[in-house]
């Protein structure tokens, strides 16, 4: 059976999936209509949108379209009260909140900014899918609650009752097949820059499954922070390593390094850790493999995980985008201020449907890697969708004789979604076409409206996610190039800031945390060009060096026998580094001349900074 679906294009876990979250949306429609809910409709919309493959992901990402809901629907009412204060202030209104909501989302991860985005265009269906009537908005934002409310328990129990519980040893084996593979490299002697880029790309592969591992459950948001740790640790153990010319490891450290390998291919993480730590035992290998001896027994047991660590541990600090989130909130504030001008000038009838969909598409699409790539394939659901909302509403729907008969005739396209979402061709657009048939439809009788006008509200629909492409094109384009340039700038802006920090020495931790943290999103960036990684790998290099730069001169300045000449060339330096954005050759300059004062292992470290600041000078 398995074998007849993949000849016909079918993958059968995706297939059981699609079908079981169609059949929850049938569930819920039909739910919706015994209840007596205006929109229906609007319960399969959200089955949708919340169903997860796995019991934990269900349940958080549930939790979240309610919460959500609620508040986007509290905001929604609002709007529509404004707006009877004045029409421009139902714009205004939401122009600004979508644009809070999308900015804030760029700061959380997972379902935290689904919930948001959420939140924000959820207020847009509030108040624009029944703009011509306010009187009737309190109703509307109770029965957009109670049909969201059906909608998340009918995928909640068809989600309990068949899908699988998250299995998490998947992602264990692939965290100690990479410790295994930086064990090997570790035990070699020098450093192949290949194999580091791509234990690395295994890095921030395996960072960016931990936020669904972690969804709907205490334990694994504990497994997943101290595998944010490991990570961070494996991290700075890996560049250490390979900004060594040679191996500094005693053979008998590289021995058992090499016993820690195997048992962590074999699963025995207990065997790995007491070889990690015989390892670590040899004097010249403690200060470099302690923490990671000390991080895996946070991670394999997790009794271990409440326990006080060690000082020398990297806390867990999350690479949060800044810069992404101020220019996503400007691109949705100033797209839907500028389509809400015109539909309120036009007076155009299908406007409030634009800016509903350009309310979806320029917010949820933003906290994606790649929007531009992704908004083609939504634009092709959508007008799928859309074909389908108009063939059931003026070929099927005029032959029912009672509401009933409108609701039993569209499940059958719902379960054809389902089919489209378990092949492998259409499953990129399955998502839309349910959502925007289900969104055209209002299952009630009589049924009202001429078919131009039911052609124009599908059109205004349809064209949101063009309207949001060239957007996405022309305002902050949200590239992965772009993307990665930015990311860069942060990264150095951390540097700048540590020098510039009279603290920084208590900063240091904070700094290496984050540091890591980006550098595993800026290898996620590029993980498609091999090429792209190796650049990465020398910037990231090349900031780790001005970082331990920037911190050896503020601890030499924080020593009172410093000599007042090196404390000016000191202070001088760090003043360069703290402007190394806008003039990173005088920083090279400054620590150039740092290098020729110093002695020993100061001087290296100071002639590798300069070296960075002439790459990043390039």
């Amino acid at each position: 059976m398995s074998a007849a679906l993949e000849s016909l294009g079918f993958n059968k876990a995706r297939l059981t999936f699609a079908l079981r979250t169609a059949f929850a949306a049938c569930l819920a429609l039909v739910a919706a209509w015994l209840l007596g809910l205006e929109h229906p409709q609007w319960a399969g919309m959200t089955v949708w949108a919340a169903s997860q493959p796995v019991r934990g992901q269900l349940l958080e990402k549930g939790l979240f379209r309610f919460a959500g809901t609620v508040i986007g629907t509290v905001a929604g009412v609002a709007l529509i009260l404004a707006m009877q204060v004045h029409p421009a202030l139902l714009v205004i209104g939401l122009a600004l909140w979508v644009g809070l909501c999308t900015g804030l989302a760029n700061l959380l991860r997972g379902f935290f900014a689904y919930g948001t985005v959420l939140a924000g265009y959820t207020a847009a269906m509030v108040a624009l899918l029944d703009v011509g009537h306010p009187e009737t908005v309190w109703a509307l934002g109770a029965d957009r609650m109670a049909t969201v409310l059906v909608g998340v328990l009918a995928a909640l129990v068809v989600g309990w009752l068949f899908a699988p519980a998250a299995d998490g040893d998947a992602l264990r084996s692939r965290v100690r097949g990479m410790l295994a593979d930086l064990c090997d490299q570790l035990s070699r002697p020098g450093s192949d820059p290949d194999a580091a880029r791509r234990l690395i790309s295994d890095m921030a592969d395996i960072e960016e499954a931990l936020d669904p591992h972690a969804a709907g459950s205490l334990r694994s948001r504990r497994e997943t922070r101290a595998s944010r740790a490991l990570l961070s640790t494996a991290l700075s153990v890996l560049l250490w390593h390979r900004g060594q010319e040679a191996n500094t490891l005693p053979d008998a450290a590289c021995l058992a390094l090499n016993e820690a390998a195997e048992a962590l291919r074999g699963g025995d993480s207990a065997a790995a850790h007491a070889a990690l730590g015989r390892a670590a035992a040899h004097p010249d290998a403690a200060e470099t493999l302690q923490p990671l001896a000390q991080a895996l027994a946070r991670w394999r047991a997790p009794e271990n995980r409440s326990s006080p660590g060690a000082e020398h541990l990297l806390p867990v600090v999350l690479h949060r985008d800044w810069i992404g989130a101020r220019e996503a909130a400007i691109r949705a504030t100033g797209a839907l201020l500028l389509f809400g001008l015109i539909w309120q000038i036009t007076g155009f009838a299908a406007g409030a449907f634009l800016l509903l969909g350009m309310s979806i598409m320029i917010s949820i699409f933003t906290t994606f890697e790649n929007p531009i790539a992704m908004l083609p394939y939504v634009f092709l659901g959508q007008l799928l969708g859309a074909g389908m909302a108009l063939a059931i509403r003026w070929l099927i729907w005029p032959q029912a004789g009672a509401d009933w008969q409108l609701v039993a005739m569209v499940p059958p396209f719902i379960l054809l979604g389902g089919l489209l979402g378990g092949h492998d061709r259409g499953m990129r657009v399955s998502f839309d076409v349910n959502m925007v048939m289900l969104l055209l439809l209002h299952p009630a009788l009589p049924l009202t409206g001429d078919f131009g006008t039911s052609v124009l509200m599908a059109l205004a629909v349809v064209a949101a996610p063009l309207t949001a492409l060239v957007t996405y094109r022309t305002v902050y384009p949200p590239t992965l190039r772009r993307k990665q340039v930015t990311l860069a700038k942060m990264m150095l802006h951390d540097v700048a800031a540590l020098a510039g920090d009279a603290e920084a020495l208590r900063h240091r931790a904070l700094w290496r945390a984050r540091f890591y943290h980006r550098m595993l999103r800026l290898f996620r960036l590029t993980g498609r060009s091999a090429r792209a990684q190796r650049s990465a790998l020398d910037s990231g290099l090349a900031m780790l060096d001005l970082g331990h730069a920037t911190l050896r001169a503020h601890e030499i300045l924080a020593n009172p026998a410093t000599p007042p000449a090196k404390r000016r060339a000191l202070k001088a330096a760090l003043a360069r580094l703290e402007r190394i954005r806008e003039t990173p050759a005088r920083a090279e300059g400054a620590l150039s001349r740092l290098a020729r004062r110093a002695i020993g292992a100061d001087a290296e470290l100071f002639c590798h900074a300069a070296r960075s600041a002439a790459l990043l000078a390039r």
